[in-house]
């Protein structure tokens, strides 16, 4: 294995680039109803992107390589299902806490979910970034470049939430953190346990799984929270311009 050290850095600086989502908290304001609005809309754009122009393909590229096509459309739609099913689990087994502000303990909630589910997609894509730069230090940095421009509206899905929920600067930039820097977990993972275990195969099963998980969150928590705050217009915006954001950065990188 080469360029371990390059490859730790290409890792770390690509999953510590999700903090640059919670400098929009630091930003003033009047109405802050619009800020949550805007924000979770944009984060179900950025998520339901990512899922299907990103994660679905890849996953069905690397399990190609080991089926025929349509045992890898099933194998693809049964992790689907299964990463759908799992955030279901999560979702039931984090209640919301009982006390008198039900709005914010629901925006809470979305926050800590929407960190649960970047730390479980991070895991992998630093699994991955780390395997690549160790092969290929001028691909990692392309991936390194091309991850770091979507972690940062995932920061801003993590971020947003907790701080409106909390009042705490600090509580959100730490939720923020955690899951940023799962992406050099997952790149110590593979350098002590998985560099001579993982496969493509393997890969991209949890593509397609982290792909249910995000499309679970996306239809049942960042946008209905977003439409609670009856500002239907402001979320269909919204959830086009974080279509359209990580349409451009799929395209280009």
């Amino acid at each position: 294995m080469a360029n371990i050290k390059e490859a730790f850095l290409l890792t770390t600086l690509a999953g510590l680039s999700t903090l640059l989502g919670s400098i929009f908290i630091f930003l003033k304001r009047k109405d802050s109803s619009n800020v949550i609005c805007e924000a979770l809309a944009f984060a179900a754009g950025v998520m339901m992107t990512v899922s299907l122009t990103d994660l679905i393909p890849e996953g069905q590229n690397l399990l190609l390589k080991y089926f025929y096509q349509v045992p890898t459309i099933l194998i693809s739609f049964i992790f689907l299902v299964i990463g759908i099913i799992l955030s279901m689990i999560i979702d039931y087994c984090l209640p919301e806490k009982n006390n008198s502000n039900k709005s914010n303990n629901k925006l809470y909630r979305v926050g800590i979910i929407s960190m649960l589910a970047i730390i479980l997609h991070n895991l992998p894509e630093g699994i991955a970034t780390f395997m690549t730069s160790t092969n290929n230090i001028s691909l990692g940095i392309s991936l390194t470049i091309a991850i770091a421009l979507h972690n940062i509206p995932e920061g801003i899905s993590i971020s947003i939430p907790i701080f409106y929920a909390s009042g705490s600067h600090k509580k959100a930039f730490f939720y923020t953190f955690i899951s940023g820097i799962s992406e050099l977990i997952g790149a110590i993972i593979a350098y002590f346990f998985l560099k001579d275990i993982m496969n493509d195969a393997i890969m991209g099963m949890l593509y397609s799984v982290i792909a249910g998980i995000m499309i679970h969150i996306s239809f049942s928590e960042l946008l209905p929270t977003s439409l609670q705050y009856k500002k239907e217009y402001s979320t269909i915006i919204y959830f086009i311009l974080g279509v359209s954001v990580m349409s451009i950065n799929h395209f280009y990188f």
